[in-house]
């Protein structure tokens, strides 16, 4: 399966890739998470660990599991550390504490390597029996609430790296190495893969979209920080100026989020009566719907008001799709504002951009363009996967030579 990257990346890179995986084919590799379905990590981890298995690697992946009071604190937790306050739930601290045990217990943890994804399993360190352990943190602790923060810095402090997803992130706090990598998307996947026209009206037509008119879409959960009611109230600003224009926010259910039932039905109530509105929530693995509603956009938005990375944007950049994004996060990093794509601070900013970007075609063609070739030089899963395998090697001492980018 890895060959076929080749036709993409290069024979060079595929090589390198080889030789790299070579390095640890002895060791034994586990990643672990909180969810098998919904949200970019395990979307990350569905394809990633395949691959590796196909490069020759020992690679597991295990899921934690929680009851729903678990959850409710592990969702504060993400929101204190991306929001800089915190509202926990009673006995947050224990109830945290419990299921890290009673994961222990039930996730063998006698690998090589193991790498530890987001502060959901973050807790499992206190019981490591060998191997060097990394934690893979992918959401943005540039402002954290102090005593959310406090709490887990001292288990980050017992691994041996932590990755972050860009330089933002970076935590001068934190005394061991940290190494920026940012996420990723596959372009051989079902989701980002080329698919026919008529397909594309197929899927848009049996969720009641006209494909004769212009389309917003966002591909997002509902939740706080993706603001969908921003997305609306953007929308109903730029449907004054657009005659016809749709509206699709596509999302789907996460095991690991409670609030999401809360959020859409507040999103409902402000999206009103407007037929123009579409709110769809898929089920888990519905990836050639969304990639024909990313397709068959006219133009997408991502705008959080919070953000890890958002692997949505490059999806849709990968379709040579204008994306007008919030300036939060991994954004910025993804869209270079006026080349690859928009970058908002408001709702206003957000219509401004759908209807500028629906006004002016030729221009929007050049910014897919780059947005396209910006994605294929830096946000592929096989610069992801090279860049994972070099923290292990590090971690290990398998290669000796390799300088460690530990941020000062």
């Amino acid at each position: 399966m890895i060959e076929k990257y080749e036709k993409i990346i290069g024979e060079d890179e595929l090589y390198g890739l080889v030789k790299i995986a070579e390095k640890l084919k002895d060791f034994s590799i586990l990643h672990v998470n909180s969810t098998r379905a919904g949200g970019g990590v395990a979307e990350i981890l569905n394809r990633m660990v395949p691959l590796m298995r196909d490069l020759g690697l020992n690679v597991d992946w295990k899921v934690i599991r929680g009851d729903n009071e678990f959850f409710r604190v592990t969702k504060s937790f993400h929101n204190s550390l991306q929001n800089g306050y915190g509202e926990l739930p009673p006995n947050a601290f224990e109830t945290y504490e419990k299921w890290q045990e009673i994961n222990a217990s039930e996730i063998p943890l006698d690998y090589d390597i193991i790498m530890i994804h987001d502060p959901q399993p973050l807790g499992l360190i206190k019981f490591r029996k060998k191997g060097k352990w990394i934690f893979r943190c992918h959401i943005d602790i540039s402002n954290p609430y102090a005593p959310v923060w406090e709490f887990l810095k001292k288990k980050i402090e017992n691994y041996d790296s932590m990755i972050i997803s860009t330089p933002a992130f970076a935590r001068d706090d934190v005394n061991i190495p940290q190494f920026i990598i940012p996420p990723s998307i596959d372009p051989l996947s079902i989701k980002n893969q080329p698919i026919p026209e008529i397909t594309v009206k197929r899927i848009l037509y049996k969720y009641g979209i006209d494909t004769e008119r212009p389309l917003v879409v966002q591909i997002s959960r509902f939740d706080y920080a993706k603001d969908p009611i921003g997305v609306i109230k953007s929308f109903k600003l730029a449907k004054e100026h657009i005659d016809g224009l749709q509206l699709a926010y596509v999302g789907s259910p996460a095991t690991d989020d409670p609030e999401g039932e809360e959020v859409y039905e507040k999103t409902v109530k402000e999206a009103g009566d407007d037929k123009d509105i579409h709110l769809l929530m898929l089920p888990p693995y519905s990836d050639l719907e969304i990639n024909a509603f990313q397709t068959g956009a006219s133009v997408v938005l991502q705008k959080s008001i919070k953000e890890g990375f958002g692997l949505t944007v490059s999806e849709a950049m990968w379709k040579k799709k204008v994306v007008i994004g919030g300036r939060t996060g991994g954004i910025p990093l993804q869209i270079i504002h006026g080349i690859t794509g928009y970058l908002v601070d408001n709702i206003e900013g957000a219509a401004h951009y759908i209807i500028h970007t629906l006004k002016n075609p030729e221009i929007s063609q050049k910014i897919g363009e780059n947005a396209h070739e910006h994605v294929k030089n830096n946000f592929l899963i096989t610069r992801h996967m090279r860049e994972y395998m070099s923290v292990m090697l590090y971690v290990t001492g398998r290669n000796e030579e390799m300088k460690s980018p530990t941020l000062q």
